[in-house]
């Protein structure tokens, strides 16, 4: 008798349906896995060897192959050992073949039969209930990220044992349910803390609002890193689709088996390789710009980073999303992330800054600021120049510095509200033809923008930022229209303020 039990791989972002075969004959005594599997799953035989005898069942002293189909999928991952022990089991008429119908199993099993976390659960269920399975079961510990999948029954289990009695009726396991507490704001760094920096917390206030990417350039000491991490304070809170796209892709990653509930804020070291940053791998695993979704990437002393890493952002910040290739495959990740870079306006850091003498000559603070390339900055909504706080500032306790950041993030839950309603995505993501049929400029604001593009050379792609920025800051006014003033405010913010 074939025995059937049904499973999936993760294949980039989605998973794939697999299926484990045992078929056992007579013959010498063999274990045998074909079907394209990697090196982790044919060392699999002897775990499931162990597993099975250690929970007191008996291994056939036969001939087992184990197909895993479809042959032509390359296959990978600890986590298809449980179901080829229970193919095993039922093979054998240990276990009826019926108990094990329309449901889909993924687990590692150890030498004693424990059922051990794998990555990339949240996947395996969603593929389990696009394939029209009842249920999954998984190990215990990925059962709350798993139950984030709406419409199937999640069962989590501890061993191999406790699946068997579940599936025959002797202890049935309850579905598990995944409780989600949002704690967003528990301990984040928050903006009341800074003193100081009027306009880099405003361009935070709006970038929060409009999902904008922010580049702070300033000299050592200024403050930019400290701004940078009272952003996610701002930020609302991950929506029900966000903590399960934000919670799949660091399970896929094998950065948590818990749920996601705050914004992503990802702070790569500049020598972070390419594939760390991009993603890749032999299983092409999401990188930091993929992990950064639906949260922040911080970039600090972005110039340090090497120029192809920095390149590779133009295609996320631009799509919302990263395609990797590796040999004999393709994956895409999602990546819709804020950028929010820093860097020193020079190699020594301190050109412009009036209290320490910049030793750099002109050409090597231009090849500095070269590093970032044009189509890259093109991408920055907003710049920033971030002076030194003035050391009276900082023991300043005057009324300008009362705290405002459950104010502002009220404020920028409304405006993105008001974005929600309006367009079905935050200002940063309006396309051309949306700013101009769905935004209402005043006529003294459009003669603003197009003395502007005369006047400071803004390129198209700027214009329409601009606009873009422009619009954000007519939501936190809780404004229908875009008036001069807003314009001139997101004027302020571009690049020509800052490199020279």
């Amino acid at each position: 008798m074939i025995a059937r039990v049904e499973t999936a791989v993760a294949k980039g972002y989605d998973g794939v349906p697999v299926v484990s075969e045992c078929d056992i004959t007579k013959g010498l005594p063999a274990f045998n896995i074909v079907g394209l599997a990697n090196k982790s799953i044919a060392e699999s035989r002897e775990r499931v060897r162990s597993a099975i005898v250690n929970s007191g069942f008996s291994f056939p002293a036969k001939r087992i192959t184990i197909n895993l189909a479809p042959a032509n999928i390359a296959k990978d991952g600890s986590h298809l050992d449980l179901a080829i022990a229970l193919s095993i089991l039922i093979a054998s008429k240990q276990l009826p073949a019926k108990v094990a119908k329309d449901i889909l199993f993924a687990g590692e099993l150890g030498l004693n039969g424990e059922l051990r976390n794998v990555r990339g659960a949240l996947s395996l269920a969603e593929c389990a209930k696009a394939t029209k399975h009842s249920g999954i079961i998984v190990p215990l510990n990925n059962a709350q990220q798993a139950a984030l999948v709406k419409g199937i029954s999640v069962v989590g289990a501890t061993t191999l044992n406790s699946v068997f009695e579940h599936l025959i009726g002797e202890h049935i396991i309850s579905p598990a349910h995944s409780n989600v507490v949002n704690n967003s704001y528990t301990n984040l760094p928050s903006i009341d803390d800074i003193h100081g920096q009027a306009l880099a917390k405003r361009a935070l206030e709006v970038a929060a609002a409009g999902h904008h990417n922010v580049l702070f350039v300033g000299p050592p000491g200024s403050g930019k890193t400290m701004l940078a991490k009272a952003l996610p304070g701002l930020l609302p809170p991950l929506n029900d689709q966000e903590i399960l796209e934000t919670t799949k892709l660091y399970s896929l990653a094998g950065e948590s088996d818990e749920v996601i509930t705050a914004r992503p804020f990802r702070s790569p070291h500049h020598t972070a390789s390419h594939v760390a940053m991009v993603g890749g791998g032999t299983n092409i695993a999401p990188g930091e710009i993929s992990l950064a979704h639906d949260g922040v990437l911080f970039l600090d002393e972005t110039p340090e980073f090497s120029k192809r890493t920095l390149e590779a952002l133009r295609q996320p910040l631009e799509d919302h999303r990263i395609n990797i290739s590796r040999a004999g495959a393709k994956s895409t990740y999602p990546a819709n992330f804020m950028l929010l870079a820093t860097m020193n306006p020079c190699p020594c850091g301190y050109y412009g800054d009036p209290s320490h003498e910049c030793s750099c000559s002109q050409k090597m603070i231009q090849e500095y600021q070269k590093k970032l390339s044009g189509p890259l900055l093109d991408r920055i909504d907003l710049f920033v120049q971030v002076a030194r706080v003035p050391r009276q500032d900082l023991t300043s306790t005057t009324p300008t510095d009362h705290p405002v950041a459950t104010e502002w993030r009220q404020a920028i839950v409304d405006a993105r509200r008001r974005s929600e309603v309006r367009q079905h995505c935050p200002n940063a993501g309006l396309s051309n033809k949306q700013l101009q049929q769905l935004i209402h400029f005043s006529p003294a604001a459009k003669k603003l923008l197009d003395d502007a593009m005369d006047k400071l050379g803004l390129s198209a792609r700027g214009y329409f930022k601009t606009m873009r920025v422009a619009t954000t800051i007519a939501d936190l006014d809780r404004s229908d229209t875009v008036t001069e003033q807003h314009v001139a405010e997101a004027l302020q913010f571009r690049q020509h303020r800052l490199i020279r």
